[in-house]
């Protein structure tokens, strides 16, 4: 009873804490706001957990997941709420949320302006959908674990075969133990990635040690391509994500059109739930047995060891070194999860019968994994519980008010320009724009328009606010060479526009299925305009461009 006494005051003093904050922000966003209000209210009547300033509560039921409330299942609300506000003292980026037990959703929750509908990049969470494809294809006898990979590749393997390449198994693959020391960079420069992965010295014998390695899930992609003659995504599609009801699915491939298996899916956060789901169910959905529960048992199942020169003592509560399965990690609470740079996880509990999911931007993802062990895990019990009301309503005005930190505020004292535009012939510059036009809007909105030799985008960004948008231009997580925009336009973005100064213009341009962002730092004089343009692709890279008024 304390601790719900505690839980309440707390709530109360968070939701003042949230009233002073909303207080000083500005009117232009009222629409928005009213839109928040009503989430809120409608949560908190309806004890429906879900709500972002966008989508009403109604919408989450088109993902085919049936919604409960946590006491219902067993999970205390204030729980719940301790993780979210952990989330805010840390400073955490994370962007969405979700919750399973007993197979309902229990919880979600989107930062603004995140939303249910948009998809996000998976980074290495795609490789445990890469090995769900290898399971269909050795239940459909394509293949084994046991198989060699160099079987595969015959016209790609180098002039002499080493003794361990040719030890070499599928299975070597899936978890990560192949045994190279120095592992060969691949971008879409490369021709042909397997036949340089085969010709990569390997130092130790497969099988006997741990090292994290893209590489290998490519391979287990482009050996799937082999022996089912379709790419991995066209080869899962019928097989699992239709079952599962997973839609609108992206996914990189490389410069010769195989799926890029170690990364770049991109899911809808209930999809990714649905898939710590199916695991969880020990591969069945909707009562059809589509993965054999003897291949889910392997999968999730150490099968060899990150760390095993250290002590007992010393790997006991280190989420990196419980073990590994098949593209899947082995957790500290009896838990297993696949995993993502930067905080994409599906956490799967089996002896609590419960998923947790997040997609984040977060520098140390163990740092969330602590976050959920001490909020989350700690309030599942067996059996349902009481609900509080009060608890429930200020759970769901938390839910509501859930946004990304703002980038700025533009001062009380300035406006924004309106109902202008100005057109700046630009300098050349490295990125070939050659006209960048400012249009500013009746209500502070910025549309901004970059025009090269054949191409223009344009981009509206909010004042002090977020607006939606779409563009054919890659955005910086497409910087690195090992990344390849092919086919995935176009890519939705949201921009954001501050006043710092009557001359200085900061406008924050985000690539929302990739995460990463664009700032546009502009000052401007009665001549002309000088940008500084930083992303998040290459930080410690800026490009200062100049422009003459025309």
């Amino acid at each position: 009873m304390n601790n719900i006494r505690f839980a309440k005051r707390k709530a109360i003093m968070n939701n003042i804490r949230f009233a002073k904050r909303k207080a000083i922000r500005r009117k232009c966003d009222m629409e928005s706001r009213m839109i928040r209000v009503v989430c809120s209210v409608l949560v908190g009547v309806s004890v429906f957990m879900s709500c972002n300033r966008v989508t009403p509560p109604s919408s989450g039921k088109g993902d085919g997941l049936p919604r409960s409330t946590p006491e219902a299942q067993g999970v205390a609300t204030e729980g719940i709420v301790r993780f979210l506000e952990a989330i805010e003292d840390k400073d955490l980026e994370i962007h969405s949320f979700m919750m399973l037990r007993h197979g309902k959703v229990i919880s979600e929750a989107w930062w603004y302006p995140y939303k249910r509908d948009i998809t996000h990049i998976m980074h290495s969470m795609s490789k445990t959908a890469t090995s769900t494809a290898i399971g269909f294809a050795v239940q459909e006898n394509l293949l084994s674990v046991d198989d060699k990979v160099i079987s595969f590749f015959p016209e790609d393997l180098p002039a002499e075969i080493s003794p361990e390449l040719e030890k070499l198994t599928v299975k070597h693959l899936l978890t990560m133990a192949v045994g190279m020391d120095k592992l060969p960079v691949l971008t879409r420069d490369e021709p042909n990635w397997a036949r340089t992965i085969l010709a990569t010295p390997i130092k130790y014998e497969p099988g006997t040690r741990f090292h994290y390695d893209s590489n290998a899930s490519y391979m287990l992609s482009a050996i799937l391509e082999k022996v089912t003659g379709e790419t991995t995504m066209a080869y899962l599609t019928p097989r699992f994500f239709e079952p599962l009801g997973i839609r609108d699915i992206q996914w990189e491939s490389t410069p010769d059109g195989v799926t890029l298996g170690g990364g770049g899916l991109r899911l809808k956060t209930a999809d990714m739930a649905k898939i710590g789901q199916f695991y969880l169910q020990k591969g069945k959905w909707n009562g059809q047995q589509l993965l054999p529960e003897s291949w889910i048992e392997e999968a999730t199942t150490a099968q060899i060891y990150q760390r095993p020169d250290r002590s007992p003592e010393a790997n006991a509560n280190d989420e990196g070194a419980q073990g590994y399965g098949y593209q899947l990690w082995i957790c500290t609470h009896d838990a297993y999860r696949a995993d993502g740079a930067r905080g994409q996880l599906i956490v799967v509990i089996p002896e609590k019968e419960a998923v947790i999911v997040t997609t984040a931007n977060v520098a140390n993802i163990h740092t969330l994994l602590e976050l959920m062990w001490e909020h989350l895990d700690a309030v599942i019990f067996p059996n349902n519980l009481n609900s509080d009301p009060m608890t429930t309503e200020m759970f769901g005005s938390r839910v509501s008010a859930l946004e990304l930190k703002r980038p700025s505020i533009t001062p009380d004292e300035l406006s924004p320009r309106k109902d202008m535009q100005q057109t700046y012939q630009m300098e050349p510059n490295t990125l070939g724009i050659e006209k960048m036009t400012f249009d500013y809007q009746p209500d502070g909105d910025c549309r901004l328009t970059l025009v090269k030799s054949n191409e223009s985008h344009e981009f509206l960004f909010g004042w002090d606010r977020w607006r939606y948008g779409e563009t054919t231009k890659p955005g910086p997580y497409f910087l690195s060479k090992r990344r390849t925009p092919d086919r995935l336009a176009p890519f939705t973005v949201s921009g954001y526009g501050s006043w710092t100064t009557t001359s200085d213009l900061s406008l924050c341009l985000l690539y929302m299925a990739e995460a990463h962002y664009e700032y546009y730092s502009c000052c401007f004089t009665d001549e002309g305009v000088t940008v500084r343009l930083t992303n998040t692709g290459q930080p410690d890279a800026p490009i200062e461009l100049k422009g003459n008024r025309l």
